[in-house]
């Protein structure tokens, strides 16, 4: 309730345009598709922990943190600094995995990848569809010249480019931390979980 009344007054103050819409409609997909590849591929990797909570889903509920989804980019917008936020973590439990060191990279790797591979479909859909020439004034003068169905496939490709960069920065609790992990000795592992948390 509180993230629908902090959007209503920020429609209030700014008009939400077609953009705003558009960015919406991208980074909402994506950001459930990258916390459910970490589930998957924990559960390929003998942890089942996401799958019992119920986080396989693409119920984007399911996904909304109401502090970091909802709240933090309202108020963020609201004054203006822009929006960052943050869906809920999917829960994983490296100590239910076959070969924990080595999954825990594969897990934590799988979000960053999953947007990867999202800008990927992107960026070869919008070069079948859209002729060279196009494409070039594409590129200078912005996505939504050439209309809305290429506003988003170059969204749904700069967004989850972003994403991927964003994740793998090699601070906790973001995913690249987890190469970070991988590099320390064994005794110091009970003392980075507590600090990654």
């Amino acid at each position: 309730m509180v993230g629908l009344v902090l959007l209503a007054l920020y429609g209030l103050r700014h008009s939400i345009g077609l953009g705003f819409v558009l960015v919406l409609i991208v980074i909402i997909p994506s950001i459930i598709l990258h916390e459910i590849a970490h589930g998957v591929v924990a559960l390929a990797c003998g942890d089942d922990t996401a799958k019992r909570a119920g986080r396989l889903t693409l119920n984007p509920l399911r996904h909304i943190d109401p502090v970091g989804t909802l709240i933090l980019p309202a108020l963020l917008a609201l004054s203006g600094l822009g929006a960052f936020g943050y869906a809920k973590p999917v829960p994983v439990n490296p100590r239910r995995m076959r070969h924990p060191r080595n999954d825990a990279i594969l897990v934590g790797l799988a979000g960053p990848a999953t947007n990867l591979a999202l800008a990927g479909v992107s960026i070869l859909v919008l070069r079948s569809i859209t002729p060279q020439p196009e494409l070039r004034y594409l590129l200078v003068s912005g996505p939504s010249s050439l209309g809305v169905g290429t506003e988003l496939l170059f969204l749904l490709g700069l967004l989850n480019v972003v994403l991927a960069v964003f994740n793998v920065l090699p601070i906790p609790p973001l995913d690249g931390s987890i190469l970070l992990e991988r590099l320390l000795p064994a005794s110091a592992l009970e003392t980075w979980w507590r600090v990654r948390r």
